[in-house]
Protein backbone atom coordinates (compact mmCIF):
# COMPACT_ATOMS: atom_id res chain seq x y z
CA UNK A 1 0.00 0.00 0.00
CA UNK A 2 1.24 3.43 -0.61
CA UNK A 3 1.98 5.65 1.57
CA UNK A 4 -1.22 8.50 1.87
CA UNK A 5 1.01 11.38 2.82
CA UNK A 6 3.69 10.69 -0.35
CA UNK A 7 0.60 10.52 -2.39
CA UNK A 8 -1.19 13.56 -1.13
CA UNK A 9 2.33 15.34 -2.28
CA UNK A 10 2.73 13.46 -5.36
CA UNK A 11 -0.84 14.82 -6.39
CA UNK A 12 -0.43 18.47 -5.05
CA UNK A 13 2.51 18.63 -7.25
CA UNK A 14 0.62 17.05 -10.29
CA UNK A 15 -1.40 19.92 -9.47
CA UNK A 16 0.66 22.69 -9.39
CA UNK A 17 2.57 21.95 -12.56
CA UNK A 18 -0.08 20.47 -14.64
CA UNK A 19 0.87 17.02 -16.35
CA UNK A 20 2.50 13.97 -14.63
CA UNK A 21 5.93 13.87 -16.37
CA UNK A 22 6.71 17.14 -15.14
CA UNK A 23 5.91 16.01 -11.64
CA UNK A 24 7.77 13.07 -11.95
CA UNK A 25 10.68 15.08 -12.68
CA UNK A 26 10.39 17.59 -9.93
CA UNK A 27 9.82 14.38 -7.43
CA UNK A 28 12.74 11.99 -8.85
CA UNK A 29 9.87 9.55 -10.02
CA UNK A 30 8.90 7.46 -12.66
CA UNK A 31 5.67 8.44 -14.28
CA UNK A 32 4.54 5.46 -13.81
CA UNK A 33 4.83 5.29 -9.67
CA UNK A 34 3.40 9.31 -10.19
CA UNK A 35 0.33 7.70 -11.84
CA UNK A 36 0.23 4.98 -9.44
CA UNK A 37 0.26 7.36 -6.47
CA UNK A 38 -2.77 9.80 -7.39
CA UNK A 39 -4.82 6.57 -8.63
CA UNK A 40 -4.46 4.78 -4.93
CA UNK A 41 -5.84 8.68 -3.94
CA UNK A 42 -9.09 7.84 -6.10
CA UNK A 43 -9.34 4.47 -5.40
CA UNK A 44 -9.58 5.58 -1.35
CA UNK A 45 -11.80 8.04 -2.19
CA UNK A 46 -13.81 6.44 -4.39
CA UNK A 47 -14.44 9.75 -7.03
CA UNK A 48 -12.28 11.11 -9.97
CA UNK A 49 -9.55 14.01 -8.62
CA UNK A 50 -8.27 14.91 -12.29
CA UNK A 51 -9.91 14.55 -16.08
CA UNK A 52 -7.23 13.53 -18.24
CA UNK A 53 -7.33 14.32 -21.94
CA UNK A 54 -5.31 14.47 -25.26
CA UNK A 55 -5.43 18.14 -24.62
CA UNK A 56 -4.44 18.37 -20.86
CA UNK A 57 -5.28 17.68 -17.54
CA UNK A 58 -7.84 19.41 -15.35
CA UNK A 59 -8.80 19.13 -11.48
CA UNK A 60 -12.54 17.61 -10.82
CA UNK A 61 -14.24 19.08 -8.14
CA UNK A 62 -13.66 16.84 -6.06
CA UNK A 63 -10.13 17.30 -7.26
CA UNK A 64 -10.31 20.90 -6.10
CA UNK A 65 -11.71 20.59 -2.79
CA UNK A 66 -9.31 17.56 -2.10
CA UNK A 67 -6.17 19.62 -3.49
CA UNK A 68 -7.12 22.46 -0.68
CA UNK A 69 -7.25 19.85 1.72
CA UNK A 70 -4.09 18.27 1.05
CA UNK A 71 -2.18 21.61 0.43
CA UNK A 72 -3.45 22.53 4.27
CA UNK A 73 -2.35 19.01 5.87
CA UNK A 74 0.96 19.40 3.85
CA UNK A 75 1.58 22.69 5.39
CA UNK A 76 1.02 21.45 9.03
CA UNK A 77 2.61 18.28 8.17
CA UNK A 78 5.74 20.55 7.56
CA UNK A 79 5.17 23.12 10.39
CA UNK A 80 4.97 20.21 13.03
CA UNK A 81 8.31 18.63 11.64
CA UNK A 82 10.03 22.26 11.74
CA UNK A 83 8.74 22.94 15.48
CA UNK A 84 10.23 19.44 16.13
CA UNK A 85 13.50 20.19 14.72
CA UNK A 86 13.71 23.52 16.44
CA UNK A 87 12.70 21.75 19.56
CA UNK A 88 16.17 19.98 19.31
CA UNK A 89 18.39 23.08 18.61
CA UNK A 90 16.83 26.02 20.93
CA UNK A 91 15.54 25.39 24.19
CA UNK A 92 12.13 26.03 24.31
CA UNK A 93 8.14 25.00 25.30
CA UNK A 94 7.69 23.48 28.56
CA UNK A 95 10.08 21.64 31.09
CA UNK A 96 7.85 19.25 33.24
CA UNK A 97 10.71 18.55 36.04
CA UNK A 98 10.32 16.44 38.88
CA UNK A 99 13.06 17.01 42.49
CA UNK A 100 13.20 16.01 45.37
CA UNK A 101 10.96 18.31 47.85
CA UNK A 102 13.83 19.80 50.59
CA UNK A 103 16.32 20.02 47.08
CA UNK A 104 14.10 21.72 44.93
CA UNK A 105 12.90 24.44 47.31
CA UNK A 106 16.88 25.40 48.25
CA UNK A 107 18.39 24.51 45.34
CA UNK A 108 16.42 24.30 42.34
CA UNK A 109 13.30 26.96 43.02
CA UNK A 110 15.66 29.84 43.56
CA UNK A 111 17.73 29.01 40.37
CA UNK A 112 14.93 29.12 38.11
CA UNK A 113 14.98 32.80 37.55
CA UNK A 114 18.55 32.78 36.23
CA UNK A 115 17.56 29.96 33.87
CA UNK A 116 14.54 32.02 32.96
CA UNK A 117 16.50 35.27 31.88
CA UNK A 118 19.34 32.68 29.76
CA UNK A 119 16.00 30.73 28.07
CA UNK A 120 13.15 32.46 27.79
CA UNK A 121 11.11 30.48 25.96
CA UNK A 122 11.15 27.83 28.38
CA UNK A 123 8.31 27.59 30.46
CA UNK A 124 9.58 25.61 33.61
CA UNK A 125 6.89 23.00 35.01
CA UNK A 126 8.07 21.93 38.56
CA UNK A 127 7.24 19.02 40.68
CA UNK A 128 7.95 18.91 44.62
CA UNK A 129 7.89 15.13 45.74
CA UNK A 130 10.21 12.70 47.68
CA UNK A 131 8.33 9.95 45.66
CA UNK A 132 10.34 7.71 43.20
CA UNK A 133 8.10 9.01 40.03
CA UNK A 134 7.89 6.84 36.46
CA UNK A 135 9.19 9.33 34.30
CA UNK A 136 7.48 8.05 30.98
CA UNK A 137 4.17 7.12 32.64
CA UNK A 138 3.84 9.64 34.59
CA UNK A 139 5.36 12.31 31.56
CA UNK A 140 7.98 13.95 33.31
CA UNK A 141 11.01 15.37 30.56
CA UNK A 142 13.78 15.51 33.43
CA UNK A 143 13.92 14.42 36.85
CA UNK A 144 16.57 14.76 39.88
CA UNK A 145 17.66 12.18 41.80
CA UNK A 146 19.89 11.50 45.25
CA UNK A 147 21.49 9.00 46.10
CA UNK A 148 22.88 5.97 44.17
CA UNK A 149 20.59 5.00 41.45
CA UNK A 150 19.46 1.55 40.64
CA UNK A 151 19.73 -0.15 37.26
CA UNK A 152 17.60 1.01 34.73
CA UNK A 153 16.42 2.38 31.18
CA UNK A 154 17.27 5.85 32.03
CA UNK A 155 20.05 8.03 30.85
CA UNK A 156 21.64 10.08 34.07
CA UNK A 157 24.48 12.44 34.68
CA UNK A 158 26.07 13.20 37.99
CA UNK A 159 25.79 16.70 38.50
CA UNK A 160 27.05 17.62 41.99
CA UNK A 161 28.35 15.56 45.04
CA UNK A 162 26.08 14.99 47.84
CA UNK A 163 27.42 14.82 51.17
CA UNK A 164 25.53 13.62 54.60
CA UNK A 165 26.92 13.86 58.05
CA UNK A 166 26.19 13.05 61.54
CA UNK A 167 25.02 16.01 63.56
CA UNK A 168 23.39 17.89 66.45
CA UNK A 169 22.48 20.72 67.97
CA UNK A 170 24.85 21.99 71.37
CA UNK A 171 22.51 21.90 73.60
CA UNK A 172 21.87 17.57 72.56
CA UNK A 173 25.73 17.09 72.95
CA UNK A 174 26.03 19.11 76.48
CA UNK A 175 23.69 16.91 77.70
CA UNK A 176 24.04 13.68 76.00
CA UNK A 177 27.46 13.86 75.60
CA UNK A 178 29.28 13.37 71.70
CA UNK A 179 29.52 9.97 70.04
CA UNK A 180 33.00 9.12 69.27
CA UNK A 181 32.40 5.74 67.12
CA UNK A 182 29.75 4.08 65.51
CA UNK A 183 28.83 1.84 68.75
CA UNK A 184 28.38 4.49 70.52
CA UNK A 185 25.10 5.82 68.54
CA UNK A 186 23.58 3.02 70.62
CA UNK A 187 23.33 5.29 73.30
CA UNK A 188 21.78 8.50 71.45
CA UNK A 189 18.60 9.40 70.34
CA UNK A 190 18.64 9.43 66.39
CA UNK A 191 15.66 10.70 64.62
CA UNK A 192 15.19 8.29 61.30
CA UNK A 193 14.14 9.15 57.47
CA UNK A 194 11.48 6.64 56.46
CA UNK A 195 12.13 7.05 53.23
CA UNK A 196 15.17 5.21 52.09
CA UNK A 197 13.81 1.72 50.81
CA UNK A 198 16.33 -0.39 52.01
CA UNK A 199 17.69 1.02 54.77
CA UNK A 200 14.58 2.53 56.75
CA UNK A 201 14.22 5.01 59.59
CA UNK A 202 16.35 2.53 61.88
CA UNK A 203 19.61 1.48 60.07
CA UNK A 204 22.05 4.12 59.17
CA UNK A 205 24.65 2.99 56.50
CA UNK A 206 28.36 4.45 57.25
CA UNK A 207 31.59 3.69 54.86
CA UNK A 208 32.18 5.41 51.23
CA UNK A 209 29.59 2.72 49.44
CA UNK A 210 27.95 2.65 53.00
CA UNK A 211 29.11 -1.26 53.28
CA UNK A 212 28.80 -0.84 57.84
CA UNK A 213 25.18 -1.19 58.83
CA UNK A 214 24.47 0.53 62.14
CA UNK A 215 20.73 -0.14 64.53
CA UNK A 216 19.90 2.97 65.77
CA UNK A 217 16.82 3.88 67.86
CA UNK A 218 15.03 7.35 68.56
CA UNK A 219 11.62 8.76 69.21
CA UNK A 220 10.88 10.65 66.43
CA UNK A 221 10.74 9.29 62.72
CA UNK A 222 9.87 11.62 59.34
CA UNK A 223 9.58 10.82 55.69
CA UNK A 224 10.84 14.70 55.23
CA UNK A 225 14.36 16.38 56.04
CA UNK A 226 13.36 19.58 57.47
CA UNK A 227 11.16 18.09 59.82
CA UNK A 228 14.08 16.16 61.47
CA UNK A 229 16.16 19.77 60.67
CA UNK A 230 13.83 21.43 63.16
CA UNK A 231 13.78 18.73 65.76
CA UNK A 232 17.48 18.46 65.96
CA UNK A 233 17.50 22.18 66.05
CA UNK A 234 15.38 22.16 69.02
CA UNK A 235 17.67 19.91 70.74
CA UNK A 236 15.69 16.19 70.29
CA UNK A 237 18.53 14.24 69.10
CA UNK A 238 21.14 13.41 66.28
CA UNK A 239 20.22 13.35 63.06
CA UNK A 240 21.93 11.90 60.03
CA UNK A 241 21.16 14.33 56.63
CA UNK A 242 22.51 15.71 53.71
CA UNK A 243 24.90 18.53 53.75
CA UNK A 244 22.28 20.70 51.46
CA UNK A 245 19.64 20.48 54.51
CA UNK A 246 21.91 20.95 57.19
CA UNK A 247 24.62 23.40 55.51
CA UNK A 248 23.21 26.55 57.07
CA UNK A 249 23.26 25.15 60.21
CA UNK A 250 26.37 23.58 60.72
CA UNK A 251 27.59 27.16 59.20
CA UNK A 252 25.97 29.34 61.96
CA UNK A 253 26.58 26.62 64.73
CA UNK A 254 23.39 25.91 65.90
CA UNK A 255 24.29 22.33 64.71
CA UNK A 256 27.46 20.76 65.46
CA UNK A 257 29.26 18.34 63.11
CA UNK A 258 30.05 14.44 64.75
CA UNK A 259 33.00 13.10 63.12
CA UNK A 260 32.85 9.21 64.02
CA UNK A 261 35.61 6.37 63.33
CA UNK A 262 34.07 5.79 60.18
CA UNK A 263 33.42 7.96 57.12
CA UNK A 264 29.96 9.28 56.19
CA UNK A 265 28.62 8.27 52.89
CA UNK A 266 28.49 9.91 49.53
CA UNK A 267 26.12 10.11 46.99
CA UNK A 268 25.56 12.18 43.57
CA UNK A 269 23.66 14.52 42.50
CA UNK A 270 21.60 13.07 39.29
CA UNK A 271 19.70 14.50 36.09
CA UNK A 272 17.69 11.76 35.19
CA UNK A 273 16.06 11.45 31.77
CA UNK A 274 14.22 8.79 29.78
CA UNK A 275 15.99 6.79 27.10
CA UNK A 276 15.89 5.48 23.61
CA UNK A 277 15.73 9.30 22.01
CA UNK A 278 17.77 12.41 21.75
CA UNK A 279 17.21 15.01 24.67
CA UNK A 280 15.14 18.22 23.46
CA UNK A 281 17.11 21.03 24.05
CA UNK A 282 15.22 22.70 27.48
CA UNK A 283 16.26 19.28 28.41
CA UNK A 284 19.86 19.80 27.53
CA UNK A 285 20.14 23.10 28.52
CA UNK A 286 18.35 22.87 32.12
CA UNK A 287 21.22 19.97 32.32
CA UNK A 288 24.41 22.16 31.72
CA UNK A 289 22.59 24.92 33.39
CA UNK A 290 22.53 23.08 36.64
CA UNK A 291 25.87 21.02 36.33
CA UNK A 292 27.72 24.63 35.58
CA UNK A 293 25.80 26.24 38.94
CA UNK A 294 26.59 23.17 41.17
CA UNK A 295 30.70 23.42 39.65
CA UNK A 296 33.34 22.92 41.15
CA UNK A 297 31.83 22.83 44.73
CA UNK A 298 28.22 23.42 45.19
CA UNK A 299 27.24 26.33 47.69
CA UNK A 300 25.96 24.03 50.27
CA UNK A 301 29.35 21.96 51.14
CA UNK A 302 31.57 25.48 51.33
CA UNK A 303 32.24 26.19 54.76
CA UNK A 304 31.68 23.10 56.64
Amino acid sequence: MLDRVASMQVFARVAALGNFSAAARALDLSQTMVTKHVSALEDRLGVKLLNRSTRGMTLTEAGKSYLAACERILAEIEEAEASASLDRVEPRGTLKLNVPLAFGIREIAPALAEFSRLHPAVTVDLGLTDRYVDLIEEGWDLAIRIGRLKDSGLVARRIAPCRVVVCAAPSYLFTHGRPRTVADLQHHNCLGYTLPSVLGANRWAFGLNGETIVPVSGNLRANNGDALLAAALAGQGLIYQPTFIVGDSLRSGTLERIDLDLPVQEFGVHAVLPSGRQAPAKVRAFVEFLARRFAPEPAWDKGI
